[in-house]
């Protein structure tokens, strides 16, 4: 067994070096792939509050880095949009768009790619209908994408631990469209992909620290169920994080 994790990982870490990535679509000068996927023509979409008319926060940095903490049980009292808006902010919220379409954000990304799209299922978020989302970041808007009736038990068939989903008032996926990043970084792409959720996801915690809301970070979710969940393929589009948030 130690053997064939060796080799998996021998495999991985030769297969995605920088000499390994010398050619990509960027060098060669072609077009770069979508940032965002657009909303669907007739989709429903829900303005979320402005980023700039946020309560501020003043906070004691190292208070905050001590206190934070993974916390896998909430009270039921329902998030806000203000809050929501305000965590989807501080992990994928757009401070600059710059003129070849990368962005820059209030999470760091390899290049400025900023690979990943974020879902959202909601189960506890005043003024939002229970069922799956998709933050558009670039708008700072919601898009509708299923029902609770339509979501819940595909959603829920894709975590190990669904017991701390049904309990949370949201639970985020950031899936990985690996196209952007390839683009500029070939294979040493794959590497970037997972190193930028783990910013996205410390960002949560630490944002949520500082309103009352408690994080959980999640890997052990069954792929494909997920990916079949948020209508990915697996391939060109992947689940690579999630998180639980509620209420403490």
């Amino acid at each position: 067994m130690e053997m064939k994790e060796n080799n998996i990982l021998q495999q991985f870490l030769k297969t995605t070096t920088l000499e390994q990535s010398a050619d990509t679509p960027a060098m060669a000068g072609k077009e770069p792939p979508m940032t965002e996927k657009p909303a669907p023509a007739g989709a429903k979409v829900i303005p979320l509050p402005e980023p700039g008319l946020l309560p501020d926060k003043n906070v004691n940095f190292l208070e905050m880095v001590e206190l934070r903490s993974t916390v896998r049980q909430y009270s039921q009292e329902a998030l806000s949009l203000n809050d929501l808006s305000y965590l989807l902010w501080c992990t994928q919220g757009i401070k600059m768009v710059l003129p070849n379409g990368d962005s820059m954000r209030n999470v760091p990304s390899a290049g400025g790619r900023h690979a990943f799209e974020t879902y959202l299922y909601i189960r506890n978020v005043e003024g939002l209908a229970p069922g799956l989302y998709r933050f558009l970041a670039f708008e700072h808007v919601l898009v509708f994408e299923a029902s609770q009736e339509e979501a819940e038990e595909r959603f829920l068939a894709g975590f190990k631990a669904t017991n701390m989903v049904k309990n949370s008032a949201a639970a985020f996926v950031w899936a990985a469209v690996s196209e952007r990043m390839t683009y500029k970084f070939g294979n040493r792409a794959y590497r970037y992909l997972f190193l930028d959720a783990g910013h996205v996801c410390e960002n949560l915690y630490l944002a949520g620290q500082t309103i009352n809301v408690g994080v959980c970070a999640i890997g052990a979710f069954y792929d494909d169920r997920l990916n079949a969940a948020l209508n990915l393929d697996g391939e060109n589009e992947f689940a690579v994080y999630a998180a639980t948030v509620g209420k403490m």
